[in-house]
């Protein structure tokens, strides 16, 4: 499953109630199902820690670093991989 991340955040990637959504609604049960889930960031320009956080903390709280066999990112803007990077060495670090 991909997942066009703009359709949802628009060009900035803020709004924690849209990641919360889309980690409940989508994210989540692909991943329980063991789908393989492209989080695509195209147009994307930028995101907050919040907004990431909210995306995918629950996702690696739940399968650890394996997550990111399923869990994929693509197109991402040198800002949103940074953003996508502290969270998930901060998730990691928790662990």
């Amino acid at each position: 499953m991909t997942i066009q991340m703009s359709s949802y955040a628009g060009d900035f990637a803020e709004n924690k109630d849209v990641a919360r959504a889309l980690r409940v609604e989508k994210i989540m049960p692909a991943l329980a199902k063991g789908e393989i889930v492209i989080l695509d960031f195209e147009i994307v320009t930028g995101a907050t820690q919040s907004f990431i956080h909210a995306l995918i903390s629950d996702a690696i709280r739940m399968y650890g670093d394996d997550v990111f066999d399923l869990l994929q990112f693509q197109d991402c803007s040198l800002t949103v991989e940074q953003v996508i990077n502290i969270v998930a060495d901060y998730m990691q670090e928790s662990l």
